[in-house]
């Protein structure tokens, strides 16, 4: 490794991409993965075989360039979302990275800055430097809250550009209230300040919680981004889409690349969001894992932060990277997100939450000074 940084230093790189390394957990073989808020039980058989038949149709056009605005799929999204939303609000990408990149393409860059609140998803500040965005750092609470008021005083004494807020927030799983999301869009008015809510995990919010996109109508610096990543079970094709006025839109066409969504994505994207019912009943059954995770890692004696998501964030570790290292060797791959004290879980199908639980459970239980 030291070789082959060596040899990147040679080359003439950006001043602000030097010394950092590429985003990406562990991709190890073992039998129960739960790192990267998959959703475990894949596609299934029914939508598979829908997404085959679009895809066969697809391949005999492949000669052709196509459909550069993606009418269909952004109707399609637009359908699914709701909210009084049309294809004018529409826009989608290779996965919501890409989106968010094009985002800050669009109004970041040399000069400007974006504000985000760690801890948070961890691409936001390489998305930033591959735009060569200035990355600010935000701060929130002892318990990793984030209040309207703090994200408001945040915003106005700092003045970016863009602001990240995602919720439920990766990697605690928590959401935020439609209020700091309203709070932190006042505050930048003078700033003039994109407000970036990230929800791609919300299928998975408990019954009743409100979405960003209910504050759309007005507010023509307000961006939704979710992904078919997860709750989709798509993350293999890659496409992420966000809601916004839909001048915003128009300005990510200055930025995006010709043809930049195959029509190979366009069609599964189709053939899923035409079969959602079927990918939407494991969602429910992957939220009452989540819940179970929560409920028995509170019974183990851990402090486990409510979830709105396919994951489970937790505390109440001496030794967080030695219990990620014993469960691993057990055959079990959780994330160890860095944070003090805390690792993150994947709520996965029943076998696989029932293989991590068992586990955990048997090595807090065998090593001695493991919880605090």
């Amino acid at each position: 490794m030291n070789d082959q940084l060596e040899r990147l230093n040679r080359l003439p790189l950006r001043t602000n991409l030097r010394g950092l390394t590429p985003y990406g957990a562990p991709q190890l073989d073992v039998p129960i993965l739960l790192n990267v808020n998959e959703n475990t039980h894949g596609v299934p058989a029914d939508v598979r075989a829908a997404i085959s038949v679009a895809v066969t149709q697809a391949a005999a056009g492949l000669n052709r360039y196509p459909d550069r605005e993606f009418t269909e799929l952004r109707e399609a999204l637009a359908e699914y979302l709701g909210h009084g939303l049309d294809a004018t609000n529409i826009w989608a990408a290779n996965g919501s990275n890409e989106v968010l990149q094009q985002i800050l393409q669009a109004f970041g860059g040399p000069g400007r800055t974006a504000l985000g609140f760690p801890p948070t998803y961890s691409m936001y500040p390489l998305l930033a430097s591959g735009t060569d965005t200035g990355y600010i750092v935000g701060q929130r609470a002892d318990d990793y809250g984030l209040s309207a008021e703090s994200a408001a005083l945040q915003v106005k004494e700092l003045q970016p550009n863009i602001v990240f807020l995602c919720s439920p927030n990766n990697p605690t799983g928590t959401g935020l209230g439609l209020d700091v999301v309203e709070a932190v869009y006042e505050a930048g008015e003078a700033s003039q300040t994109i407000v970036i809510v990230d929800e791609a995990y919300h299928e998975f919010a408990h019954d009743g919680t409100p979405s960003a996109l209910t504050l759309l109508p007005g507010r023509e610096r307000l961006i939704v981004s979710r992904t078919m990543s997860k709750a989709f079970a798509l993350a293999g094709a890659r496409l992420g889409y966000m809601a916004a006025a839909p001048e915003v839109t128009d300005a990510l066409r200055l930025v995006r690349l010709p043809y930049h969504l195959s029509a190979i994505t366009q069609a599964t994207a189709l053939a899923a969001l035409q079969h959602r019912t079927a990918l939407m009943a494991d969602v429910e059954d992957i939220k009452e894992q989540r819940d179970r995770i929560v409920s028995e890692l509170s019974r183990m004696g851990l402090k486990p932060a409510a979830s709105d998501s396919n994951y489970v964030f937790f505390g109440g570790l001496d030794s967080p990277h030695d219990v990620w290292q014993l469960l691993l060797d057990d055959g079990v791959l959780i994330r160890d997100v860095g944070i003090p004290g805390h690792l993150r879980v994947t709520a996965g199908t029943e076998t696989e939450t029932t293989a991590f639980l068992t586990s955990l459970e048997r090595i807090l239980a065998s090593q001695a000074g493991l919880p605090a």
